[in-house]
């Protein structure tokens, strides 16, 4: 282990100094004070990062457990922006007492999710009106390509988004939760995140357009999720939403 990497761990309060010198640094009362203050830094900025999350346990409980984090995984990059991904989903499913909260850590995933949509390069959106230029057949054959804010998650045993977006928002807070599946897409078309419900199918859809498949591969997918899916009606939700920034068609022998 490097010295400067010693350090950080001294500092974290992870290991003792096994130097001289580094436990003369840390004998010093100044250097008490540096080490709470790095480790309020990384705590508030896992707050920031996972608010849906920190307003769902409450700030005490959030920040305890941001604290146990911070003094196992210190930061790795400067900046703070993306601190917590991708462990830290993952460390609140592990903590004893947030058993009993199994959606927690699909919460702190949309969280991760919102800040990768919110940091994404901006491009424009796929207008419907180049797509209602193709035939039918032109367009089964058209890659769509997702726009780069797109994000989107299926959750197959809890309502994960309703429970994330009411934190974010905090609005509809007091109204009766259906424990059901539920999916969600977040999308930076413009300004600003937006996100809204998505059904297994249209997220069947999407994992298919991002894997480089065609319209029609795509729309076969989401009919084998699910077969009553309206096609029209999926691909019109999908581009009013912003959620793809090109079409290409796919050429004959082209592998997919």
């Amino acid at each position: 282990m490097t010295t400067q990497a010693q350090l950080v761990r001294v500092l974290l309060g992870a290991v003792a100094p096994d130097s001289t010198a580094l436990r003369a640094l840390a004998d010093q009362p100044a250097f008490a004070v540096y080490r709470n203050t790095v480790i309020k830094g990384c705590v508030d900025a896992l707050e920031a990062n996972f608010p849906a999350v920190a307003r769902l346990v409450g700030q005490q409980w959030f920040r305890d457990a941001a604290r146990t984090f911070a003094l196992e995984y210190p930061p790795t990059d400067a900046c703070l922006l993306r601190y917590g991904d991708p462990d830290f989903p993952a460390f609140l499913a592990g903590i004893p007492t947030a058993a009993q909260l199994e959606y927690l850590e699909g919460v702190a995933q949309l969280d991760v999710l919102w800040r990768a949509s919110h940091t994404a390069t901006d491009a424009p959106a796929l207008d419907a009106a180049v797509l209602a230029q193709f035939s039918p057949e032109q367009l089964a054959a058209q890659v769509l390509q997702p726009h780069p804010s797109a994000r989107w998650a299926w959750f197959a045993h809890q309502p994960v988004p309703t429970l994330w977006s009411r934190s974010r928002t905090r609005e509809n807070e007091g109204e009766e939760l259906a424990w059901q599946a539920e999916g969600l897409l977040l999308v930076r078309p413009t300004s600003a995140v937006r996100w809204q419900p998505l059904s297994q199918a249209r997220c069947a859809f999407l994992d298919a357009c991002a894997g480089g498949e065609t319209v029609a591969a795509a729309a076969t997918a989401a009919l084998q999720t699910d077969p009553e899916t309206d096609l029209a009606a999926l691909l019109g939700e999908l581009l009013l939403a912003g959620t793809f920034t090109s079409a290409s068609a796919h050429l004959p022998g082209e592998f997919r």
